[in-house]
């Protein structure tokens, strides 16, 4: 007699989707989300878009972020420092004047206190915004755009800034500090740079 298992297995949110890396978001991308948001009067995504963005955090420790991790008093931060969940290491970044302004319009619409969560979840379960809804938002950001929604993540903004910035600099020592990386190989990979330039890079930014 066949019996029906009682288990019942719960599939991954991003079953079917392609997870490999993630590109990066080009200038005329970013402005062009960002007048869409502002346009359409949505501060809180505004806020999501443009820290993630300047903190390069990845999604699970955005998410996560408490209005005194990036503020004092009511005045928000032009740096902070965040621990990484994954890496339990420290990380330290900059917050623009525009994601500043942003965040703290932000905060007074949803009269949000200084002790809790940055980015509230609207649903009852979740005291802060999921990884998985931060997935939705960035897709629906994507399809907006009309773009390769399999091409672009929530990893696409943390990968976005540390690239724009190595383009100019090469400087990859930089980039490690910025991401967080303990070793210098984890940041190469990131940036898909190749190997032994890599290395002629690295030694032209020993000081």
């Amino acid at each position: 007699m066949e019996t029906t298992s009682s288990v019942h297995h719960r599939e991954p949110w991003n079953k079917g989707k392609l997870v490999g890396q993630k590109a990066p978001f080009k200038l005329k991308e970013i402005w062009g989300i960002r007048m869409r948001l502002q346009l359409s009067g949505r501060t809180r995504d505004l806020a999501l878009f443009d820290l993630a963005i300047d903190s390069k955090l990845r999604a699970s420790d955005l998410v996560k972020l408490r209005i005194r991790d990036i503020a004092h008093g009511q005045r928000i931060s032009s740096r902070a420092t965040v621990m990484q969940q994954k890496t339990q290491r420290p990380v330290q970044f900059e917050i623009t004047e525009e994601t500043r302004q942003a965040v703290a319009r932000w905060i007074q619409a949803a009269n949000l206190r200084s002790d809790g969560f940055l980015f509230p979840s609207r649903l009852r379960k979740s005291a802060h915004l999921s990884t998985r809804q931060y997935a939705r938002i960035v897709d629906g950001w994507v399809t907006e755009m009309a773009l390769d929604e399999t091409a672009y993540g929530t990893h696409s903004l943390r990968r976005t800034k540390p690239t724009l910035i190595y383009r100019r600099t090469k400087n990859l020592r930089a980039i490690q500090i910025l991401l967080g990386h303990s070793k210098l190989e984890s940041t190469v990979r990131y940036l898909g740079v190749e190997v032994d330039d890599a290395l002629e890079l690295a030694e032209q930014t020993e000081v």
